[in-house]
């Protein structure tokens, strides 16, 4: 099932999630409409605090990426997974630009620093626990990624001054004056239970 996908300005996407476990209701389903949400958005990583919950899991689907990352190429063309109470262990290497836009922040790419490489600690769906190291544009999506169950947005990482030059569309976004082709919730909005 696709989830609408939480818009700029929500108060969750600034929330710093809270851990999980194993009896957290209906997981497998909740990271199977994470994916099918993730999918029909064109993205390539969807938070949990991007569809209204305000807990440690992402999805990552990076292997669109393969063919942009030679380097990484062979770890890409299979890099889908589930990560659940990740925990940052390390982010090292010289920090590199990359265009990197949001689901949650529509029609907004922007050049971010972030470092090269990181290591990762997480379980994954069965709950396995998991140590691995990254480099590259499979580093990068997954520093996105748990930036917003930190509470954090790439758009946070820019200067003063292009955060000033986005305002206005970023304000746009939050009053839901844009159209996407997927679901979304805006603020404004009241959750549907």
């Amino acid at each position: 099932m696709k989830l609408p996908i939480v818009a700029y300005g929500d108060p969750v996407l600034r929330k710093v999630a809270d851990e999980i476990d194993e009896d957290y209701p209906d997981l497998k389903k909740l990271i199977d409409d994470m994916f099918d949400t993730m999918y029909a958005a064109h993205g390539v990583g969807l938070a949990a605090p991007q569809v209204g919950l305000p807990i440690r899991l992402f999805v990552i689907d990076a292997t669109p990426f393969a063919e942009d990352d030679v380097e990484n190429q062979e770890l890409l063309k299979s890099f889908k997974k589930v990560f659940i109470n990740p925990i940052m262990v390390e982010e090292s290497g010289e920090k590199w630009a990359f265009g990197e836009g949001c689901l949650s922040i529509p029609d907004i790419n922007e050049d971010v620093l972030r470092h090269k490489n990181i290591r990762i600690n997480y379980l994954d769906e069965n709950f396995e626990e998991h140590e691995v190291e990254l480099t590259g544009l499979a580093a990068r999506v997954v520093q996105h990624e748990y930036d917003h169950i930190e509470g954090k947005l790439f758009t946070d990482k820019l200067s003063t001054l292009k955060k000033t030059m986005l305002k206005s569309k970023l304000d746009a976004i939050s009053k839901g004056n844009i159209r996407v082709g997927y679901k979304m919730r805006f603020p404004q909005q009241k959750k549907k239970r």
